[in-house]
């Protein structure tokens, strides 16, 4: 799905600012920090664990118990700064910045409720300059995945509004949110630009508009450090993700790939459809959003389906109980097939961060439009 999104003010976000006076608790070595805090409800079944993410790879750097007291601490060698992920025993969890700062983090721990709803709370990160800007775009984050759920809440109430077109609408509110949630970043960065952490700011800046934003950035940056590992990996991951972003470029050819079927006697993959036109659709059982874009899928199936139009859905289900139970719950009369690895590998080729995710290949082969939903995925 979506990056999670965010409706609140700049006065609040102003509100929430640190002046940098504060005094902070930080190491002068910056290869050694130590991460601790405590945890209010322990779910001692699972571990605290750091972890980071290299594009769709995620890799656990350390891991600890949390002591019988509820206390837990890291003492954790930076080797590479950056934003990492503690995960509090599977119920919580929060993006830091590691590079000279010793953090203290606590959490709420397990969901103690009678019902249970994955929805933990904000988590506060007590620490130096740096994380004073990973607690802005935690709130920020934090805060749109309520108003996301709000939002989503209220469109379904509504009575004036068929279930059909509940989703497209959401989806347009969503579009909202989104600008919404660019613009407050671009806040952050513009006015954090001389902490490393700022980095985190700009991988959450897409597209043209922010371009030269970025660009002055990066060379404030550079002017104080140009040799800065992480701002060079940066650099290095925008050129290559640009690279592969004109591979992708409508009028490409559509990368092949070829996973099982439900029955496992078979592999598909948009290479089994050449002279068809091929409508690809990347979803999975867990995501409401997928499930709610496949009456517009069957539409179009019925529509389209006996003029030389195939549809494929590509699950990047976990689990293959899960998918099998949702292809029968769901009932889609075309072909479906399962991604390995939570579809780790199929989002990196095709360059897509969240589902539902719905392509059209023409008759040569070629992607001639992408990320459609609702009425959009009909082809014109």
């Amino acid at each position: 799905m979506k990056k999670l999104l965010l409706f609140a003010l700049i006065a609040i976000m102003a509100s929430c600012q640190v002046k940098t006076d504060q005094k902070t608790d930080s190491k002068s070595s910056n290869d050694i920090i130590t991460v601790s805090g405590k945890v209010k409800f322990p779910d001692n079944r699972f571990k605290m664990a750091i972890i980071k993410r290299d594009g769709f790879d995620k890799i656990i750097m350390d891991s600890c118990n949390v002591n019988s007291d509820g206390t837990y601490k890291f003492t954790f060698k930076v080797d590479e700064p950056g934003v990492y992920y503690l995960d509090c025993q599977k119920w919580q969890g929060v993006s830091f910045w590691a590079e000279d700062e010793n953090l203290k983090i606590n959490f709420r721990g397990m969901d103690t409720a009678r019902i249970k709803i994955k929805n933990p709370p904000y988590v506060h990160i007590n620490g130096g300059l740096n994380n004073e800007v990973m607690n802005l775009l935690n709130w920020d984050n934090y805060r749109g995945y309520q108003l996301m759920i709000g939002t989503s809440q209220a469109v379904y109430r509504l009575k004036s509004v068929s279930s059909e077109e509940k989703p497209t609408l959401s989806m347009k509110f969503y579009d909202i949110l989104g600008k919404e949630s660019s613009a407050r970043t671009a806040w952050i960065a513009e006015n954090y630009a001389d902490r490393h952490s700022v980095l985190a700011a700009l991988k959450g800046l897409r597209g043209p508009k922010y371009d030269e934003l970025k660009t002055e950035i990066i060379s404030k940056l550079e002017s104080i450090n140009p040799n800065y590992a992480p701002l060079l990996k940066y650099k290095k991951d925008v050129s290559e993700a640009k690279a592969q972003k004109e591979r992708l470029a409508l009028g490409k050819k559509a990368p092949e790939f070829s996973y099982p079927t439900p029955d496992g006697n078979r592999n598909l993959g948009p290479q089994n459809y050449k002279g068809k036109i091929v409508v690809i659709d990347f979803w999975a059982s867990w995501c409401g959003p997928c499930r709610n874009e496949i009456p517009n899928v069957l539409k179009a199936y019925k529509k389209y389906s006996n003029k030389g139009v195939v549809f494929l859905s590509v699950s990047i289900d976990k689990k293959r109980s899960s998918w099998l139970k949702a292809l029968k719950e769901e009932n889609m009369p075309w072909d479906q097939v399962n991604a390995p690895k939570s579809g780790k590998d199929i989002m990196k080729l095709y360059q897509f961060s969240g589902v539902p995710y719905i392509i059209i290949i023409d008759r040569e082969g070629n992607i001639i439009a992408k990320n459609l939903r609702g009425k959009h995925c009909l082809i014109k």
